[in-house]
């Protein structure tokens, strides 16, 4: 940086060190500085010219993890601060859901969806969408809508659906995907379909159970403090208003296809 007085430029600099955690490197030559380092300092170098925009490819990437969610939260609080644009590329579903105000997903170089963190999670353009954002993702399962019920592949079991009659009676019997998030799958003694537990991981607050039905595989977020093991027979549903519908030929869900 030059051009300003010195105090000045010692101010940014000194400011933007306190920020990314690296005023013990102010010191050091380029070329003693790790990957991760190089990073903090590109982005300080941005930080101290004060741009109208940000344009950042993962800048992230080769951070550990605690220090990666620590600059998360201080870029979110720095571009607040300075009023900049951040035009932020990343691999990194969570940081683009956590850290954007609006997001676009791209698929082999195309945007294929814009729109905010929550309309991107529930209401995904297509199937590629809604299995990359979300961890963990989507729940896919084919199937047909056959009178107002969701019956799914091959094993024909069925659970309801409340998208309307319009779009029952102009899908009834065409080959659909079926998307549900794992938070809108639960468990119940009453429900009406049968599945065996083929997994569970333990995350602390909640739990994310793995169920098979014959070959189909699905995921549900249950409460921690449910009570649950591998192999152990389940009754599980959905909440019939969290489902989306997608084509089975082209992946487009009914809702963006028109």
């Amino acid at each position: 940086m030059t051009g300003g007085p010195d105090a000045e430029i010692k101010d940014r600099v000194d400011r933007a060190a306190r920020t990314l955690r690296i005023e013990h490197l102010l010191d050091r030559k380029t070329d003693r500085l790790s990957g991760g380092e190089m990073q903090r300092v590109s982005i300080g170098r941005a930080i101290v010219r004060k741009p109208r925009v940000f344009l950042m490819d993962e800048p992230l990437s080769a951070l550990d993890a605690k220090l990666r969610e620590a600059l998360r939260t201080e870029l979110k609080n720095l571009q607040i601060q300075l009023g900049a644009t951040f035009l932020f590329v990343t691999h990194d579903q969570m940081e683009a859901m956590s850290m954007g105000d609006k997001v676009g997903v791209l698929n082999h170089g195309r945007i294929v969806q814009t729109g905010t963190p929550h309309e991107i999670y529930n209401n995904p353009r297509d199937t590629y969408v809604a299995s990359f954002v979300g961890s963990p993702p989507m729940n896919l399962i084919d199937g047909r809508l056959v009178n107002g019920r969701a019956v799914m592949a091959p094993l024909n079991f069925e659970l309801p659906f409340s998208g309307g009659a319009k779009a029952s009676s102009a899908t009834d019997g065409r080959p659909l995907v079926f998307g549900i998030r794992p938070e809108d799958v639960y468990l119940e003694s009453g429900a009406p379909v049968e599945a065996r537990v083929h997994d569970v991981e333990n995350h602390g607050v909640e739990k994310i159970l793995t169920l098979r039905v014959g070959d189909t595989t699905l995921r549900a977020t249950v409460p921690a403090r449910t009570d649950v093991a591998i192999e152990q027979p389940v009754r599980f549903a959905w909440n019939p208003d969290k489902v989306v519908l997608f084509d089975k030929g082209s992946g487009v869900s009914l809702r963006h296809a028109g």
